[in-house]
C-alpha cells in the first residue's frame, strides 16, 4: 500500500501544521520583485527587490533593505497565484506588533 499512497497522495488539509511548513519550504528561497499590500482598496507597493526566508521557525520577508513581515511559520497561510510568479501571504505580523497583515508578493521572473 505504500507504493499506492505516493501515486493517490491525498491533500494536506490548508490549516494543518504540516501544510503551512511546506508551503513556506516551498516559497522560500525567491528573489522578491515587488511586495504590495491592500490598503482603503488600492494595492500599493511597500517594497522591492528582496528576499523569502525561514530563520528560527519565521517566515521572514525582506525588500527595500527592511524586514516588511515576520512570523511564525506555524500561522502562515500561503496561497500561490494561479500565474506561479508570485503568493499571498497572510498572518499575525510580529514585525509590526502582532496586527494581521495580508500582503501579496511577486517573484523574479527567470526563464
Amino acid at each position: 500500500m505504500g507504493i499506492l499512497n505516493k501515486i493517490f497522495k491525498k491533500k494536506d488539509d490548508p490549516s494543518s501544521k504540516r501544510y503551512r511548513r511546506e508551503m513556506a519550504e516551498r516559497i522560500a528561497g525567491h528573489r522578491i520583485r515587488y511586495v504590495t499590500e491592500r490598503r482603503d482598496d488600492v494595492d500599493e507597493v511597500i517594497g522591492k527587490e528582496g528576499s523569502l526566508s525561514i530563520r528560527n521557525g519565521e517566515f521572514i520577508v525582506f525588500a527595500s533593505s527592511d524586514v516588511l513581515f515576520r512570523c511564525d511559520v506555524d500561522e502562515l497561510q500561503a496561497w500561490e497565484l494561479l500565474s506561479k510568479d508570485g503568493v499571498v501571504l497572510t498572518a499575525p505580523d510580529l514585525e509590526h506588533g502582532g496586527s494581521e497583515r495580508t500582503i501579496i508578493v511577486y517573484y523574479v521572473y527567470y526563464r
